[in-house]
């Protein structure tokens, strides 16, 4: 199954970002927040990491408008499909 569909075999509607830190968490969320743009802060799914921590969820028809916000202003780990 392709790393775009959810575990149901659903096209996969949300996207989320990993960071190195929880600054880089906080940061990112800032910047969303200031650009209205939609996100919540999720803890890291455990299929995608045993790490504990947070990362940020996002509408997938959002992906461009979040990659632009965030591009030059925190450090981005990953992206998934959720």
């Amino acid at each position: 199954m392709s790393d775009e569909r959810s575990r149901e075999g659903q096209s996969a509607s949300y996207r989320v970002v990993l960071f190195y830190s929880t600054s880089g968490v906080l940061i990112a969320e800032k910047i969303l927040k200031r650009e209205r743009i939609e996100y919540k802060l999720i803890p890291v799914p455990r299929h995608i990491s045993s790490d504990c921590g947070i990362c940020l969820r996002f509408p997938r028809k959002d992906e461009g408008r979040v990659m632009e916000a965030l591009a030059g202003k925190v450090e981005i780990q990953d992206i998934h499909s959720l």
